[in-house]
């Protein structure tokens, strides 16, 4: 795919930016090959619907299923890797003065590229935490009890995703709210902009006086009052745009 035109504005509230903010989608993931939630499953996963698997509910009535589906998830996810838009991303981070990426992937791609602190508002794949006690880990051990035990209480381990009918780690919500309320520009990529309350971000960034873009297959291109909407893939545009903004980085 050809790189988009890129609005000078849009370069130029980019160089000039104090702090910058960025929301990503499954759109940015997708571009690594990995499936967005809703894509059809296959397999022995065919069978069901993500909302029948991701849920306390589901988790409570057959915990065996969800830990299996998810591991084989996070199975794929370790095969993938981080794409242009990813490293696009980290090595904008070190070029502004205050950088803020916030995700709803929960794949880790952002920081197996070089982010250094993303908001993972829907949790992390590469994680588990205890389904009584809360306790995060990032490695436990697989043996005869499926899910593993936790180590300290006995509990069931459940993966750390946000599940359908679960708020937002409170943490994490007001850290984006907050970039969203103070950036000067704020970048939208592969994201639908339907599932709130992420969707909330762009629109309290734009009406706290930021620059706005969009970067989506799916969007209409046009422009207008600090607001920017580019129809490409983030792997191809992200590069380009960094590289038009700061071309002594490279």
């Amino acid at each position: 795919m050809d790189t988009p035109s890129i609005p000078n504005e849009l370069i130029e509230a980019l160089r000039t930016a104090r702090h910058v903010a960025v929301l990503t989608g499954a759109g940015v993931s997708a571009e690594s090959g990995i499936p967005t939630f809703r894509d059809a499953m296959t397999g022995l996963w065919a069978r069901y619907s993500p909302e029948e698997l991701a849920t306390p509910e589901a988790f409570r009535r057959n915990p065996r299923l969800v830990w299996e589906w998810y591991a084989s998830r996070r199975q794929m996810v370790t095969t993938a890797q981080p794409n242009p838009g990813h490293f696009a991303l980290a090595a904008l981070e070190a070029l502004v003065p205050q950088f803020t990426l916030i995700t709803q992937n929960v794949d880790g791609l952002h920081r197996r590229a070089g982010s250094a602190d993303p908001i993972e508002l829907h949790g992390n794949l590469m994680r588990a935490r205890c389904s009584v006690e809360g306790t995060v880990y990032t490695s436990w051990t697989e043996g005869e009890t499926v899910p593993p035990l936790c180590p300290v209480c006995g509990a069931l381990l459940r993966p750390d995703i946000v599940w359908f009918g679960e708020t937002l780690p409170p943490e994490a919500l007001a850290r984006a709210n907050e970039a969203a309320k103070s950036c000067d520009l704020f970048l939208s990529i592969g994201t639908s902009g339907v599932v709130e309350p992420a969707a909330s971000l762009p629109r309290i960034a734009y009406n706290r006086g930021a620059s706005l873009a969009l970067i989506n297959l799916d969007v209409t291109t046009s422009t207008g009052p600090r607001s920017y909407y580019l129809k490409a893939r983030s792997g191809v545009v992200l590069p380009a745009l960094v590289s038009a903004a700061f071309p002594k980085a490279g």
